[in-house]
């Protein structure tokens, strides 16, 4: 006779999992309703699955547990809850009800040791207990009659799979955890003592205990630590042991009374009316028609997960050749490379997956080490796949063209016929959340396939793709074509259903081709002016130190927080301004900055972390990162990183160079052209103000813009009631400081710190301004209300900038978003023009059949290698271009210069 199964719910690590994955949904009413629909879907699936005999869902309770009593500072790194999701607790508990599930949060014990508790019942009476969870303590309840299942990523733990994943078995992970701690329940372990280490020393003396026996066995500074920890070890056991003799009489009264309850149709129904769940109701009321009394302002779908898999290795000719013939017939296909590096100029083909259906897909392996006989000729394979690879007609949907287009390069193949890019489609919809393929198909889709890590591990002991084996390789590659084939389904009609969405995914998919050819190009460096750079950076850098040790009156690491804090704070009796988490005295950029306005040590130091910071990061680094196969270097433009729509760039990042001192000024100028070849820059004019004027409509600042005048000093005039010609330099600062302050949403607080005034001057510096731009006060109150009704604002071409923590937060996280609110916007408008003078500018570039070519995008700047002959010509259209790409209120200004380097053409 077959067990009886119990089936128990982790609902903590449920809720922060739906809370953190789903978009912003709310309600009519304002109400946030992401949490409660991830829930739900967790929660049906879950016991749809198992279809348990006994079924219950744990929370923690609030208010204090045992362990605080035990341990004062037991979990007191966690942020408190976000406000959005605490308002959501008490619908999700009566949701899950609703559902059938029992659910238990008793005070003074957390989720896991009731957990444990009913577990342990179930065993005594024969009873199997599955437990879902994320939570790695749980691990050490796993034995013949308890498992584990991480919903989120498939995983399954038995005894056996607990040894696997940590190395120990379940019996040894309180011992394990001792020694590791745990960061997330501020838990110590020992210290520098890892998984690794920890595992190896059990696997070695079995127990905790027997290697307390032979501590002084250990060697070195981590033996030191271990003896160091002893002490501690009394404490930690208790914290991380979980009780398994709860008092449970309030909630249970024997395994039946567990039984699942009977779904509370009606009661879903209310629920899913007031949650706008459009799909949920109509599933629960049978009435297909069905309209939620408070639609949601997201569409709540998701699709069925496909019951029907199928995922083949295409290893001999024939299958090869009906795997061509059925991508060539099919309208669209899913298409993904599988290499052995991320780097993007470097990176080697090592297969292909491909997907034109649902739940179907191919992987072709062509370079996995030492399987020649089981995969085919990549030579040949690759001929034969090249012309449908470059065919423009033939439809192709990819997770990050970008990338796998510089790959196919790498093996002479340019890919054409790419129709949509599931990342960028995933960014546009919701450009703040991640855009990883695992990430989007678990929100957009509810499926969970293989991870990276689950197949090539991670850190020193990984193994790049080409060592992976065939089975795992297959599953993992043809799941990225499905998950991309479905998901291009699912977010196509999103994309579609809203005008700014579609505006903006068609912009995206003009700039990425545009990225990848400027990110192969690269740029040129002058690596002897870098040396020299460098050797002048540190001989500066020796006396910065000396100095250092001058007025602390002894030699200190400069670049240890501890030693420099014991100087600044111990031994000089400095003020302290802030403490870290832990309590000790700051000395971070912000504490340093306030402190070396009175003090000389602190500006020294602020001085030379500064020269330090780009010694390491530029003049020593950059030379080390020129690609041999080009001479050149090839940063990566990342599309789908930045809320705003802003480009970020990395590897090296060519938009962090410093361009207020002149240092940070010099090592521009080791960036320079090939020979026939000099460097030209065009750099929008003042361009968030210019869109502040557009957007707010404001009379006097677009008179300003389109008279010509320098906007300061313009404003100087209005604010402080003089003619043009009579404003002060003084006056003209404090104008500028208000023009950029207002856009970053400063206050009176903000602009007194920045020009060293009293609050009220300050005060009455915005009032003034206010008075005589009223449409800019209109624009600031209009935006931050509507930021707060929606939940987001919009660029002036319709891209959508989400703020999740304008609604709900308090106090100063409110502050911030409604900054932000009224920032995103101005910053939103101008990466769209850049975008658009990307496009522009590289299509023209093209038509003209140039060879000149764009090399650098940074923030509102393109920097071109122009050929020598087309310079007149470059010059004379490239502004031309960036001020055509949109009609604005006010005039688009670019401002081009050119020079032999890039710090000449800035």
């Amino acid at each position: 006779m077959k067990n009886k199964t119990l089936l128990l719910v982790d609902g903590s690590s449920y809720l922060y999992r739906a809370y953190y994955a789903m978009p912003n949904l709310r309600n009519k009413a304002g109400e946030p309703t992401g949490a409660i629909y991830g829930i739900i879907n967790m929660m049906r699936k879950i016991s749809q699955d198992f279809n348990p005999d006994y079924m219950v869902c744990v929370f923690d309770a609030p208010g204090k547990t045992f362990r605080d009593d035990l341990y004062p500072d037991y979990k007191g790194q966690r942020p408190p809850m976000p406000d959005d999701l605490r308002v959501q607790i008490e619908p999700i508990y009566e949701t899950i009800a609703a559902l059938g599930w029992h659910i238990i949060a008793q005070p003074g014990v957390e989720a896991d040791d009731i957990i444990a508790t009913l577990a342990e019942i179930a065993r005594q009476n024969d009873v199997k207990t599955v437990i879902s969870t994320g939570d790695k303590d749980i691990a050490q309840l796993v034995n013949e009659h308890i498992s584990l299942i991480n919903t989120m990523t498939g995983e399954r733990l038995d005894r056996e799979g607990v040894k696997d994943k940590f190395g120990v078995f379940p019996e040894q992970i309180i011992d394990f955890l001792m020694l590791v701690g745990d960061k997330v329940d501020n838990v110590p372990g020992v210290e520098k003592v890892g998984e690794k280490t920890a595992a190896k020393w059990l696997n070695e003396y079995g127990t905790l205990d027997n290697l307390i026996a032979h501590a002084d066995k250990l060697s070195g500074k981590i033996g030191e630590n271990f003896r160091q920890a002893m002490a501690q070890f009394d404490l930690t056991r208790q914290l991380i042991t979980i009780k398994k003799d709860c008092d449970m009489h309030e909630f249970y009264q024997g395994l039946e009374s567990l039984q699942p309850k009977e779904v509370d149709n009606t009661k879903l129904i209310e629920l899913f009316n007031r949650f706008g769940f459009k799909t949920f109701l109509r599933e629960v009321s049978g009435d297909t028609e069905a309209v939620p009394t408070q639609d949601s302002r997201v569409d709540d779908a998701l699709p069925a997960i496909p019951t029907d898999i199928n995922y083949q290795m295409v290893n001999t000719p024939a299958q090869l050749q009906n795997l061509l013939e059925t991508i060539q017939s099919a309208e669209l296909v899913a298409f993904d490379t599988e290499t052995n590096s991320i780097d993007p100029m470097q990176a080697k083909l090592v297969g292909m997956s491909f997907s034109v259906k649902v739940g179907q897909a191919w992987y072709v392996p062509l370079a996995h080490m030492g399987l020649l006989d089981e995969q085919l000729d990549k030579a040949q394979t690759l001929t034969l796949l090249k012309p449908w690879l470059e065919d423009t007609t033939a439809r192709k949907v990819l997770q990050n063209a970008k990338f796998d287009t510089h790959v196919l390069a790498n093996e002479g193949i340019q890919l054409k016929g790419v129709k949509h890019d599931t990342m960028l489609m995933a960014y546009v919809l919701a450009s703040n959340k991640k855009v990883a393929l695992e990430e989007l198909a678990s929100r957009y889709l509810g499926r969970q396939g293989l991870s990276f890590e689950e197949i090539c591990g991670k850190g020193a002991s990984a193994i790049t793709f080409d060592y992976v084996p065939l089975d795992k390789a297959t599953q993992y590659a043809c799941e990225d074509a499905d998950f991309t084939f479905q998901l291009a389904q699912v977010l196509a009609p999103k994309i579609e259903a809203v005008a700014g969405f579609a505006a903006t995914y068609d912009l995206e998919m003009q700039v990425w081709p545009v990225l990848y050819a400027m990110e192969r190009v690269g740029v040129k460096l002058d690596e002897r002016e870098l040396h020299q750079q460098s050797g002048e950076l540190g001989d500066t850098l020796a006396k910065l130190e000396k100095q250092a040790y001058e007025l602390a009156e002894q030699e200190f690491n400069l670049n240890s927080p501890k030693q420099l804090g014991e100087i600044l704070f111990d031994k000089l009796q400095l003020p302290v301004v802030s403490k870290t988490s832990k309590g000790a005295p700051s000395t971070d950029e912000e504490t340093l900055s306030k402190l070396a306005e009175d003090y000389p040590l602190p500006k020294l130091i602020l001085e030379y972390r500064s020269l330090a910071k780009l010694k390491s990061t530029y003049t020593d680094k950059l030379p080390k990162m020129v690609f041999t196969g080009t001479g050149r270097v090839h940063t990566n433009y990342a599309q789908a990183a930045v809320v705003t729509g802003r480009l970020s760039s990395s590897d090296p990042n060519l938009q962090n160079i410093p361009v207020r001192t002149e240092e940070g000024r010099r090592v521009r100028k080791a960036f320079i052209a090939e020979p026939g070849y000099h460097l030209m820059s065009a750099d929008y004019s003042q361009i968030e103000l210019r869109v502040m004027a557009h957007i707010s409509g404001d009379e006097n600042l677009q008179k300003a813009f389109a008279e010509g005048k320098d906007i300061h000093r313009a404003t100087a005039a209005e604010v402080f009631g003089v003619e043009l010609e009579a404003v002060s330099s003084e006056q003209r600062r404090a104008a500028k400081a208000i023009n950029f302050g207002l856009i970053y949403g400063m206050g009176a607080f903000g602009l007194a710190a920045n020009l060293g005034i009293s609050r009220d001057a300050a005060q009455n510096y915005i009032a003034r301004y206010f008075t005589r731009y009223p449409g800019v006060a209109s624009y600031m109150e209009t935006t931050r209300a509507k930021a707060n009704d929606d939940g987001y604002v919009e660029t002036v071409f319709g891209r959508r900038l989400w703020l999740p923590e304008i609604q709900g937060a308090k106090g100063p996280r409110r502050a911030a978003a409604e900054r932000a609110a009224i920032n995103a916007p101005m910053q939103g408008t101008a990466a769209d023009l850049i975008k658009k003078a990307m496009v522009a500018v590289q299509q023209w570039l093209v038509e003209q059949k140039m060879q000149s070519r764009m090399i650098m995008q940074v923030h509102d700047e393109l920097v071109l290698e122009v050929k020598d002959e087309e310079a007149a010509l470059v010059k004379e259209q490239l502004p031309k271009l960036m001020a055509s790409v949109a009609e604005l209120a006010v005039p688009l200004l670019a401002e081009v210069g050119e020079g032999e380097n890039w710090e000449q053409a800035h």
